[in-house]
């Protein structure tokens, strides 16, 4: 199950799920790019969603308007489909309208691998991007083990280059793979401190000692946060 938590309020770009990208409403677009992998359900705090939803046939639940974060979102409303405690989930953000296939496959996959290893929380994505992008505190870092799981999240520049070494850097692209018992356990766990002060809630999981699992991925995606970022993405969808 592919849930695409929704609000409508965005702090930075008020409405802009329903932002025009091409033909469709920005949470419209994202929504088709996805519906070949898995069923998709579009999890919002607004009528007006839900009806735009119903217009291009897509599925969508209203839920509470007093959730601080999109996990919770859609942790409400995979209680509401009375979804299996061992049904996979992946958590796809509304303004990735260019989120590519193949890379929603590869979460799914890599969250059915860890579906049952009660260590393993979560599992999300990561590319590899310049230092100048690196640089942008919107795009989140991510440094890998070894084996690829996350030892940190930042929006600072990690890891520091002391020695001026020819590295690469790389990106957390926001999505998550759950099951609904590990997505109700994330739920149950209080906001840590790291979270707070980076405001990046992956890292409430990293601080209660449990794992998450990332794979390496190709991908042309950006998320649209701001008025730029929506311009950019007109452009690209008109070409």
């Amino acid at each position: 199950m592919i849930i695409i938590p929704a609000r409508l309020a965005s702090s930075r770009l008020p409405n802009k799920v329903l932002a025009p990208i091409g033909k469709y409403p920005m949470v419209i677009q994202t929504a088709l790019r996805v519906k070949d992998v898995d069923d998709v359900v579009i999890a919002t705090d607004s009528k007006e969603v839900i009806d735009v939803a119903k217009k291009y046939n897509i599925k969508a639940l209203l839920t509470s308007s007093s959730h601080k974060s999109g996990t919770d979102r859609i942790y409400e409303a995979a209680k509401k489909l009375n979804l299996d405690k061992d049904e996979i989930i992946l958590n796809v953000q509304a303004d990735e309208p260019f989120i590519e296939k193949e890379v929603v496959k590869a979460l799914f996959n890599l969250t059915k691998k860890f579906q049952h290893n009660k260590e393993v929380i979560a599992t999300t994505c990561y590319k590899e991007i310049t230092k100048e992008k690196a640089l942008d505190p919107n795009v989140v870092k991510v440094v890998a083990s070894q084996d690829d799981f996350a030892l940190y999240f930042s929006r600072s520049l990690i890891p520091y280059n002391r020695g001026n070494k020819i590295i690469s850097y790389n990106a957390h692209l926001g999505m998550y793979g759950f099951t609904l018992k590990k997505l109700e356990l994330f739920c149950q766990m209080k906001e840590s401190k790291l979270e707070d002060i980076e405001k990046l809630e992956q890292l409430r999981i990293l601080e209660n000692n449990y794992k998450i699992a990332l794979v390496k991925v190709k991908s042309n995606s950006f998320g649209i946060d701001t008025k730029e970022d929506l311009l950019k993405a007109r452009e690209r969808i008109n070409k």
